[in-house]
């Protein structure tokens, strides 16, 4: 089994009340109910140190996957198997994938805006705010994609039917969270929801997970991705 914090690789502690934390990183102090075993705390900026880099990737990729394309993030030093880092992965993936399918927008800027907003979602918001980050970020992905603000009509309700549809899958698997499991999931809903809307066919292929050796969490055979195999 895998350990979890990032300083010394200790198990994390959820906390009932927010406790004032002192990141060890950069020493910045915040409320958090988050940290592990041995005290230690590590503030979303922190854990998600490289992400920016994500930009790049976007740019030279050429899949219409965002499957593929998240599973490279994925791969990258930035992100840790658990994290706040997928509430911007999610959708940059599907920016991306739905610019290399047809998709008409500036795909810069477009992953610019998806990084300020999706690094605005702390971590742990699957079971303290109700609301996956992964989910949020697919509702983030059509709010961009279609200048969804809370004055508009249509793309107000498409945004938030995004993120409905995504939730609605992460939550029927159930818990404890799973940031690999609720990206795939988001993501999957996000293509068959584009595909309705938009008319936009982004690519997809079937999800066999190789993280779960790295999740002390792992639900196992309720997982829809879920593939046993001994060499990982």
């Amino acid at each position: 089994m895998q350990e979890e914090c990032i300083v010394c690789k200790a198990p994390l502690i959820y906390l009932e009340q927010d406790e004032w934390m002192e990141c060890e990183l950069c020493h910045k102090k915040e409320l958090s109910k988050t940290r592990c075993q041995n005290g230690h705390y590590v503030c979303n900026d922190c854990h998600t140190k490289g992400l920016d880099t994500i930009l790049s990737l976007c740019i030279d990729e050429t899949s219409r996957n965002p499957i593929e394309i998240v599973r490279k993030m994925m791969d990258a030093p930035f992100c840790h198997m658990h994290g706040p880092e997928h509430h911007v992965m999610v959708g940059a993936a599907l920016l991306t994938a739905y610019k290399n399918a047809g998709g008409a927008i500036n795909l810069r800027e477009s992953v610019m805006e998806m990084l300020n907003r999706g690094k605005a979602v702390p971590g742990g918001t699957c079971g303290f705010w109700g609301a996956c980050g992964a989910g949020i970020s697919a509702g983030m992905f059509v709010s961009i994609l279609s200048g969804a603000t809370p004055l508009t009509e249509e793309s107000w309700g498409l945004s938030n039917q995004m993120t409905s549809k995504a939730l609605e899958a992460i939550s029927h698997t159930g818990g404890p969270r799973c940031c690999k499991r609720d990206s795939y999931l988001a993501i999957l809903a996000a293509v068959d929801f584009v595909k309705t809307h938009f008319g936009i066919e982004m690519e997809c292929t079937e999800v066999h997970c190789t993280h779960y050796a790295q999740n002390n969490q792992c639900i196992g055979k309720r997982c829809p991705f879920w593939r046993f195999d001994d060499s990982i």
